[in-house]
């Protein structure tokens, strides 16, 4: 298996950092909504530690994958059940990369002007508190996870389209 993506099939890299972000995403997003309806005690303290720190690698990870992708770009799009049909891949990749990092950038500005710090690229970063930035940053995050949420499954329900109604296997690519 190579490394880096071929015209067919994407590389070791490459699968590694999509299965790293999905593993990642699916413990975030059930662990985002068990946040909201916790007490604020020790408990939510941890938990939110453990969200934070989760989320702080999901966005390195993420960076780290686009900065390869720059140099490895994707596989061949193969097929097309409609004209526009790459278009649409293509937009919902890119959409799926913006709001990620949105929902990261918002989680942790949402965090800094809470008036904590956070370690970002091995150094500790405090900003003023301010209540109003912290709670418009959360309502991004918010808003942010929901098209993700909304974005993934479109992503799922395309390789599920692939695969019944076209018969193209295209998760094998990504496998």
């Amino acid at each position: 298996m190579s490394v880096l993506n071929n015209r067919s099939k994407y590389g070791l890299l490459s699968k590694l950092f999509h299965w790293l972000t999905a593993a990642g995403l699916i413990v975030q997003i059930p662990l985002g909504f068990y946040l909201v309806d916790l007490d604020f005690d020790q408990t939510r303290v941890d938990i939110e530690n453990y969200h934070i720190l989760f989320g702080l690698i999901i966005f390195y990870v993420a960076l780290i994958r686009l900065i390869f992708k720059l140099f490895t770009p994707a596989p061949d799009f193969k097929g097309s059940a409609f004209l526009g049909e790459k278009f649409i891949a293509r937009l919902n990749h890119l959409l799926l990369y913006l709001t990620l990092l949105t929902v990261t950038i918002s989680g942790i500005l949402k965090k800094l002007f809470n008036g904590e710090s956070l370690v970002i690229f091995f150094k500790k970063i405090n900003l003023t508190y301010n209540y109003e930035l912290s709670e418009q940053f959360y309502s991004i995050h918010i808003l942010a996870n929901y098209a993700l949420i909304g974005l993934i499954t479109l992503h799922i329900l395309a390789v599920l389209f692939h695969k019944f109604f076209l018969r193209e296997n295209i998760l094998k690519r990504i496998l």
